[in-house]
């Protein structure tokens, strides 16, 4: 089965400038894959080889299957900084123009503007839009040849937020009608909230990838117990003084996940009541700022 997106060494470079680096990038079928990092990490870069808009300086590109094409992506749509119309023609209009341009019948015009809620909207000018308006109006192009593969630079950027949650709807939609979708960003409540799987990117290498709760990792136990002050007395006791901490009215234990279950036991045998014992994660935002250091530091 062919793989919907896979590179192998995949690099660029500008001169003396290496804007992409070896880069070995997986997407599975009827995933949503965000590709995250700071601007500047070479996400569009990426993401403009991936379509054959920019040839790489080595290494190999294949999306579903083949090697790209540009203009003749079959099963691919795509927006890549910001979606380009003619401001005097209304949405459904410029849709239409690039239906016939790419051969697809009136009925998909109606029906992509229907699946990003414009349908109340298409009759009005395009230079009247909202720009959340407008990159709806960018993933409709984007979705009129019905693709297997939709690939989306930065699509909420700029948004307000009433026209981010808008995207996001919009994209965990079309992920579980199994469009396998690739979006870049540099946003992590956006790819936390839609994603089911992540790379991250830094200065053109990719420095980890897997799912939101993997980059996180469970770093220890959150206890919340009453009373607080002899549950933390007893935690102290068990795994030593200086592994818990009180915090936001319950406990931070660093300790390993796997002892909740005799922590529980110890616990409610000295009399207290366990609300909650559960894995405390890391705060996204840190491991991503964690991952960008580390990852610049062994470029540096």
């Amino acid at each position: 089965m062919n793989l919907p997106v896979q590179t192998e060494g995949l690099t660029k470079r500008y001169g003396g400038l290496t804007a992409v680096h070896d880069l070995q990038l997986t997407v599975r079928a009827g995933e949503v894959y965000g590709f995250l990092g700071p601007n500047g990490a070479g996400k569009t870069t990426t993401l403009r080889m991936l379509l054959g808009l920019v040839r790489p300086t080595a290494g190999t590109v294949r999306l579903l299957g083949r090697p790209p094409t540009a203009g003749r992506l079959t099963g691919v749509g795509a927006l890549i900084e910001g979606p380009a119309f003619y401001p005097y023609l209304s949405g459904r209009e410029n849709l239409r123009v690039l239906a016939r341009y790419a051969g697809v019948g009136a009925d998909r015009v109606a029906l992509v503007l229907d699946l990003v809620d414009l349908t109340d909207r298409a009759g009005d000018r395009y230079a009247g839009y909202s720009l959340g308006m407008k990159q709806r109006l960018g993933v409709a192009a984007a979705l009129l040849k019905d693709p297997r593969l939709l690939i989306l630079d930065e699509p909420t950027n700029g948004l307000d937020p009433a026209g981010m949650a808008d995207m996001r709807t919009l994209i965990r939609r079309l992920g579980a009608a199994g469009c396998t979708v690739l979006v870049s960003s540099h946003l992590l409540g956006e790819v936390e909230q839609v994603c089911d799987r992540v790379g991250v990117i830094a200065r053109g290498r990719l420095i980890a990838e897997g799912s939101v709760a993997e980059l996180r990792g469970a770093v220890g136990l959150r206890l919340l117990a009453d009373p607080l002050d002899a549950a933390a007395a007893r935690a102290r006791e068990l795994v030593g003084a200086e592994q818990v901490r009180v915090v936001d009215g319950g406990l931070e234990l660093a300790v390993e996940p796997d002892r909740a279950a005799w922590l529980n036991t110890e616990l409610v045998g000295a009399g207290l009541a366990v609300r909650e014992l559960r894995p405390r994660e890391r705060d996204l935002e840190q491991v991503f700022f964690d991952l960008v250091e580390r990852g610049t530091a062994d470029v540096a």
